[in-house]
C-alpha cells in the first residue's frame, strides 16, 4: 500500500520548472539592478544568482527525491533544505558589510541579498503572487525611499573636522559625547597616529577626522570652541563637502 495518497504532488513538469527559474531570474534581477545602479558590491548578477539558487534548492527539496516518496522508511520534508538557505545566505551578506573606523556600510545590500533569497524560496515553492509583491516592495524601499531619505538629509549641512591633538591628552569617547551633546551627528571617524617634531622632542599626535551633519550652525560654532579649548590641540580645520 503506498504511503502517499497522491504521488503526483512530488512531481513537476519541465515547463513549470523552467517558468519558476525564469521568474526567479526576473525578480532577482529587478532588485539587483537597483543595487548595480548604486555601485554596490553585490549588484545585478549576484542578486540573480542568489534568487535562482534559492529557487533551485526549493525545487530540489520538493521534487528532487520523488522516487523515494513511497519508500516505507523515508519521510520527505520539503522545508529541510530550504531552511538552510536563510542561515547560509548570511555568510554571503557578511561579505558586503564593510567597517571603516566607526562607519559601517553595506548593511542594506546584505539585507537585500537576504530578501532576494526569500523571494527565490517563494518562487520555488510556487508562491508567485507573494514573491512578486515582495519584489515590488523591495524595489520601492531601495529606490524611492532612498530618494526620500536624500531629500530630508539635504536640510542638514555636511562638514568635515580635522583635529590634531597630542596622543596623551586625546580622549575620543569624551569628544564624541560632547559633540553629541551639541546635537552634532558624527557619520564617520578616522584616527591616525603621527610623530610631529617640536623643538628637540617628538610629540606623538592623533589626527582625528570627523564627518558630521549639523542642523544648527550656532551649536556648531559652540562645538568648535569646545574642540579648540581641549588640552593638547595642535590644529583644527573644517571643510564643507557634498552629501
Amino acid at each position: 500500500m503506498p504511503l502517499v495518497s497522491n504521488p503526483a504532488i512530488w512531481h513537476i513538469d519541465y515547463w513549470e520548472l523552467t517558468f519558476r527559474l525564469v521568474l526567479a531570474l526576473v525578480l532577482g534581477g529587478l532588485v539587483g539592478f537597483e543595487r548595480e545602479m548604486g555601485g554596490h558590491s553585490a549588484g545585478f548578477r549576484t542578486h540573480i544568482l542568489v534568487c535562482i539558487g534559492s529557487t533551485m534548492i526549493v525545487l530540489l527539496s520538493m521534487y528532487g527525491f520523488a522516487e523515494f516518496a513511497n519508500e516505507p522508511n523515508v519521510r520527505l520534508d520539503p522545508a529541510r533544505l530550504a531552511a538552510q538557505v536563510i542561515s547560509g545566505i548570511g555568510f554571503l551578506g557578511a561579505g558586503t558589510i564593510m567597517r571603516n573606523g566607526f562607519s559601517v556600510s553595506g548593511l542594506t545590500t546584505a539585507a537585500s541579498l537576504w530578501v532576494v533569497a526569500a523571494i527565490g524560496l517563494s518562487v520555488g515553492a510556487g508562491f508567485y503572487f507573494s514573491a512578486s509583491v515582495a519584489t515590488a516592495l523591495v524595489v520601492i524601499c531601495l529606490f524611492f525611499l532612498n530618494k526620500l531619505e536624500s531629500v530630508f538629509s539635504k536640510s542638514k549641512t555636511s562638514r568635515e573636522i580635522l583635529l590634531n591633538i597630542e596622543h596623551k591628552t586625546a580622549r575620543l569617547h569624551d569628544i564624541i559625547d560632547q559633540m553629541n551633546g551639541y546635537g552634532i551627528r558624527i557619520h564617520k571617524i578616522v584616527v591616525e597616529n603621527e610623530n610631529n617634531p617640536t623643538g628637540e622632542e617628538y610629540v606623538q599626535l592623533v589626527k582625528i577626522r570627523m564627518q558630521i551633519k549639523i542642523k544648527q550652525p550656532k551649536r556648531f560654532e559652540e562645538a568648535l570652541m569646545f574642540l579648540t579649548s581641549l588640552e593638547g590641540v595642535q590644529g583644527l580645520e573644517t571643510v564643507s563637502f557634498a552629501s
